[in-house]
């Protein structure tokens, strides 16, 4: 008798594209994998709008959804269109409270703004604010999966990560943190699991170590 497989979504992280999963491993006779990939979103759509559409993708019953930076704030949106057996973050916030002060002051002073996202094009400047990449070597590794660099996009998307209005956590959210994210600050993360020396990229470069959370924490929350 076959076991029945457990259906696992990923959401990327900002500017991501779906390689950024590739290092993520799970029995294959016990899960299966499904990689969105981001929907344009329409320039005055609210992130609750947008997460409904998202959720739309998620079409097989008692799932688990998984959100990386960016990606993890619009899977808690989703969540509430969705019936889920499991819903985790990674690299991500449970709330406002947990974004380091700069970007909830840029929220505050709608700061979003004047953000010149026309930098897109250069990847480098792209590499360093989506994922905290700081030296040359790991610029270069990691430009290849920073694949969405339209305008409108990331507009959309820097402003509603800014001004995220969500103050409490969801309940049952299980949130997977590396020690070394520069991007969220660990010192302003709660209850999460942490995983030592990871960065907000440890899906990339711990991703044996991520794999193996994942596999417990979906079976076993």
């Amino acid at each position: 008798m076959s076991i029945e497989k457990i259906h696992v979504y990923f959401v990327p992280g900002l500017a991501a594209s779906k390689e950024i999963f590739k290092n993520i491993r799970l029995p294959e006779d016990r899960f299966e994998i499904h990689i969105l990939e981001w929907l344009l979103p329409n320039k005055e759509e609210s992130l609750e709008q947008y997460a409904y559409r998202m959720a739309k993708k998620v079409t097989r019953p008692n799932a688990a959804l998984i959100g990386v930076s960016f990606g993890g704030v619009v899977a808690q949106e989703m969540n509430s269109y969705l019936d889920l057996k499991r819903l985790v973050i990674i690299s991500s916030v449970k709330t406002r409270n947990e974004l380091p002060k700069g970007l909830k002051l840029a929220g505050n002073f709608r700061a979003y703004k004047i953000v010149p996202t026309g930098w897109a094009s250069s990847i480098k400047d792209l590499a360093r604010f989506a994922i905290g990449a700081r030296s040359k070597k790991r610029l270069t590794l990691y430009q290849r999966y920073l694949s969405v660099r339209d305008k409108v996009h990331l507009d959309w998307a820097i402003k509603q990560l800014v001004c995220w209005g969500r103050t409490e956590t969801i309940k049952g959210v299980i949130h997977i943190h590396g020690t070394a994210d520069i991007v969220f600050p660990v010192k302003n993360i709660k209850d999460a699991v942490l995983l030592e020396g990871g960065t907000h990229v440890m899906i990339l470069n711990k991703g044996s170590r991520v794999s193996k959370l994942l596999e417990n924490i979906i079976e076993n929350g």
